[in-house]
């Protein structure tokens, strides 16, 4: 190991303290769900905003709630609805008649934590008003344009199983998200000590911050500084490319299955999150088990299937499964 990683591991290792004590508030409140407190601070450290898909009543509102309170940042929650407008989520100008000008509202879009609850709800006026500060990280009030305070990352929830009432996000939107996790049940031991700390009539969660946002903005100037081998550089272009053209990577048999393959965000997110993953396992180097670990969950979104491939009951998980399966690993 030379002698440039060695030093950004010692670093590494010296400023990713806070991840243990962070993970264990959350974990005491959020039971059972260690893989979905890891990617939430996956997404918070690399900078990339989350989607998070599950069945009602597995915490992810929760989840979100208690990672806010945790490291000390302002945070909104906002209820998508289908009446929800542009307005009601950025803010807007308010006439004053007393000295007849307009001065600017902001909404509730101006925070650190955003939760998006069942963004699927919002029509596309209200997805599209998103999109600005999910891209850019800033919000345009009539003329005028504001930046948003760092760090500011939307955290999603959508429900799979309810689809009344709901408006399929736009591709462009759903790339944005550099994480799309799917939330399971809990197992009959997590269920149990679920029910034992929450069944009250009045249950009220309250979490001491353990962690201020500063420490969580210079937490990610460390992750930049992660160093990435060409090899594994090599290896993402490959899992990318392998979604566009199957065939040059002897997957003929998935040619047919993927109608479009991912974007150029999907390699630049696989190797952020990647270093974010290392960030939390303490080392300043990322491996080719990182690109596997977080692989899936840059990558479920971004596959577009075919109609042949949705009559054979394949999905994108089980097309990306086959080219993790079958690239060549460093």
């Amino acid at each position: 190991m030379s002698a440039g990683i060695t030093a950004i591991n010692e670093k590494v290792k010296q400023e990713s303290g806070f991840i243990k004590d962070l993970t264990n508030t959350i974990g005491d409140t959020i039971i059972g769900q260690k893989y979905l407190i890891e990617r939430l601070l996956i997404g918070l450290l690399a900078n990339g905003h989350i989607l998070l898909e599950g069945v009602p009543g597995l915490a992810k509102t929760l989840s979100v709630n208690v990672l806010a309170q945790a490291i000390d940042t302002k945070f909104q929650r906002i209820q998508f609805t289908p009446d929800l407008l542009p307005a009601d989520l950025l803010g807007t100008l308010v006439y004053n008649p007393k000295d007849g000008k307009f001065t600017t509202k902001k909404g509730p879009i101006f925070a650190n934590i955003i939760l998006a609850d069942e963004i699927n709800r919002a029509p596309a006026k209200v997805q599209s008003a998103l999109l600005e500060a999910m891209q850019e990280r800033q919000v345009t009030i009539g003329s005028e344009t504001f930046k948003l305070d760092s760090p500011f990352i939307v955290m999603a929830t959508q429900n799979p199983i309810e689809q009344e009432g709901t408006y399929p996000l736009p591709e462009a939107q759903v790339d944005r998200f550099m994480l799309k996790l799917k939330v399971t049940y809990p197992t009959q031991a997590e269920e149990l000590r679920i029910m034992r700390s929450m069944a009250q009539t009045d249950k009220k969660i309250t979490i001491k911050p353990v962690v201020h946002s500063d420490a969580i903005l210079k937490a990610r100037q460390i992750v930049d500084q992660i160093y990435v081998d060409e090899k594994i550089e090599k290896y993402v272009i490959d899992l990318v490319f392998a979604t566009r053209n199957p065939q040059d990577y002897k997957l003929e048999s998935l040619k047919d299955m993927i109608q479009y393959g991912v974007s150029p965000r999907a390699s630049i997110y696989l190797i952020t999150a990647a270093k974010a993953y290392a960030f939390i396992q303490g080392r300043g180097y990322v491996t080719p088990q990182d690109i596997k670990s977080i692989g899936m969950d840059v990558l479920r979104h971004r596959v577009i299937i075919s109609y042949e491939a949705e009559a054979q009951g394949k999905t994108s998980e089980d097309i990306i499964k086959t080219i993790f399966d079958e690239i060549e690993v460093p």
